[in-house]
């Protein structure tokens, strides 16, 4: 933090700048929730297909083997083309409600955790537990809107003729196995998502950290529309393989619970017994396809992000990044 003489009547001392972070009205919070809802709807509802045909490779043996190319083929022979936009209700309704809950509880977290830090060296200095807190904080919460819908969709795709959408789907889960059945992968997709939310927020934070820190202020200000796309599109690709790798075999084990399979008892028992019967490279089934999927997600979350929020006229978010001061 840069220090600045102040004169006194008797001698000039050091003191430090003052310590400001944004002040975001609850309005800009609507906005950053707006944001997020429809940037994660918009990716995850054309990401569909593709998610369709990694979760079929990670609970069905015979597709175990298949890559995401040969099983959509099998997929679409034996099913019809309509086979890959199952489960597209949860999932758009899903992500509405849990990406705007995940966006804006960012801003809201990381802007919390960097008051906590009480100023702005310690903040940069402490930047990476920043982040690490804010995604996962913000993420436990959007989670418990999505488990009911995500446990509905991977009901629908995993088991033909469980129901016919998203109504008839979440009714009858809720019904034949209550609240219980609805949240059974809580525990899972926390595991899951909490890992993707670091992997996402925390890797593009320092994508952009990396491709700003050789600039000037002065270059940031003048960069044109291309190169701003650029750099958003390559830290959200980068980000996206980061968030797949992390979150893959918890992903793994959700379909696995969602789809009935493991023994009784505690959740915490179940994991650790499906873990141990898939070993480490059925919990890395179906990889290469969600690395593929995710990448165009986080690209695309972040790139629409951005583009809603200035439609929305909603400030940017707090930057930590070790080159600058916290600032808006």
């Amino acid at each position: 933090m840069a220090a600045k003489p102040s004169s006194t009547s008797s001698s000039a001392i050091l003191t430090k700048a003052p310590f400001t972070v944004p002040q975001f009205t609850l309005k800009d919070y609507s906005s950053f929730f707006a944001a997020g809802a429809l940037c994660c709807t918009i990716t995850h509802g054309a990401m569909t297909p593709i998610d369709v045909v990694k979760t079929r490779i990670q609970v069905d043996p015979a597709l175990a083997r298949h890559s995401l190319l040969s099983g959509t083929r099998i997929i679409v022979a034996n099913e019809g083309p309509s086979a890959l936009l199952t489960g597209f209700g949860p999932t758009a309704v899903g992500y509405l409600v849990q990406g705007g809950a995940k966006f804006s509880g960012y801003e809201y977290w990381k802007k919390t955790f960097v008051q906590i830090a009480g100023d702005q060296e310690t903040a940069v200095k402490y930047r990476t537990a920043i982040y690490l807190g804010a995604a996962s904080v913000a993420e436990f919460f959007a989670d418990i809107l999505l488990t009911p819908l995500e446990a509905t969709r991977i009901r629908l795709v995993s088991q033909r003729h469980y129901a016919t959408g998203l109504v008839s789907g979440f009714t009858r889960l809720a019904r034949e196995e209550g609240v219980r059945g609805l949240y059974a992968g809580f525990l899972p997709i926390l595991c899951k998502q909490i890992p993707y939310a670091i992997g996402q927020f925390t890797v593009n934070e320092f994508c952009h950290e990396l491709a700003f820190r050789s600039m000037s202020e002065e270059t940031r200000k003048t960069l044109s529309a291309s190169s701003k796309f650029g750099i958003s599109l390559g830290s959200g690709i980068i980000a996206g393989f980061a968030a797949a790798i992390l979150s893959h075999p918890a992903d793994t084990l959700l379909s696995q619970i969602n789809k009935g399979h493991g023994p009784e008892g505690s959740m915490p028992h179940r994991l650790k017994v499906l873990a141990q019967q898939a070993g480490f490279k059925g919990l890395f089934a179906g990889l290469g396809p969600r690395m593929v999927m995710t990448a165009g997600l986080v690209s695309g979350q972040f790139l629409l992000y951005g583009m809603i929020k200035d439609a929305l006229s909603a400030p940017p978010g707090l930057e930590i990044h070790k080159e600058s001061s916290a600032k808006l």
